[in-house]
């Protein structure tokens, strides 16, 4: 009588050399938005990334420009129930597991969507800030975003748009036509009574926090490695990291689909979709 046929491991090239170094702990993960576009989430520079068909809101748009400000916040009314709903994949929960395994110490994304603590990781860096969340450019309270769509709701019963393209950005917008733009009604700061609300995240063009750059630079030094999983390390902004860590001496491995910046830094490279990756790495290591 047959057993059960064990599933067949994946040959990916690089993969071996990933477990080994994965396997000695003490790893720092630093994510990008390809970690996230199985869960529905796009990138920015794919091949299909939204920058080939959208302008990403900026620092200077945001707070110079009302009508800017404006579109924003209408068109990510809408995008906001695309990224409330969006759910961990396979990626996500298989970094919680290598953190709950005690291999990975410290996880630092670049991401806005609060997936990897959805998919049950913990102590998550959030490099550039969370959707979850709105910030008073008047008087800095934060509060979360859930509240201020309840209030968006309310003052816009009506508001029923339908996006142009039907695809949420990675700052949480969509594209909207113009002509539907008039019809959505803001709301302001409930604390101050009057400050404009800016999601809680770094738009391009904006500084990310010191202290919090200090932080992440903290954990890469007392890393053992530093694995990048899903950049492209186009922006200065991530890449620093992989050049603190080679010139610290700390091996780097680099898993993205398509080449980054950071290639010739990597002591490890595996050129692959992560959730075909990261699974079988779990799984190996979990052993």
């Amino acid at each position: 009588m047959g057993g059960v046929t064990a599933a067949p491991t994946v040959v990916v090239p690089g993969l071996d050399e990933l477990a080994a170094l994965v396997g000695d702990g003490n790893v720092v993960v630093l994510s990008g938005a390809g970690l996230s576009t199985d869960s529905g989430i796009p990138d920015y520079r794919g091949a299909t990334g939204s920058l080939r068909r959208h302008t990403p809101m900026t620092w200077q748009t945001f707070t110079r420009d009302p009508r800017g400000r404006h579109r924003y916040w209408a068109r990510s009314f809408v995008g906001w129930r695309q990224i409330a709903g969006a759910r961990p994949n396979a990626g996500h929960r298989a970094v919680a597991e290598l953190q709950h395994a005690g291999l990975v110490g410290g996880i630092v994304t670049q991401n806005v969507d609060g997936l990897h603590q959805a998919g049950g990781a913990t102590d998550v860096l959030e490099l550039h800030g969370g959707l979850d969340r709105t910030v008073c450019l008047q008087c800095g309270d934060v509060a979360p975003r859930a509240a201020l769509d309840v209030r968006l709701r309310e003052a816009n019963p009506g508001f029923r748009p339908e996006p142009a393209d039907g695809e949420v950005n990675p700052d949480g917008d969509v594209e909207l036509p113009e002509s539907a733009l008039d019809g959505f009604v803001m709301v302001d700061c409930l604390v101050c009574g009057g400050g404009p609300l800016k999601p809680d995240v770094v738009f391009f063009g904006e500084t990310v926090p010191a202290d919090r750059v200090q932080s992440a630079f903290d954990l890469v030094r007392c890393a053992r490695s530093l694995v990048v999983l899903g950049s492209s390390l186009t922006v200065m902004s991530g890449y620093r990291f992989v050049l603190r860590a080679a010139k610290d001496g700390i091996p780097v491995a680099i898993v993205n689909a398509g080449p980054t910046r950071g290639d010739e830094k990597a002591d490890v490279r595996v050129d692959a979709p992560l959730g075909r990756v990261l699974p079988e790495l779990a799984g190996r290591l979990s052993r």
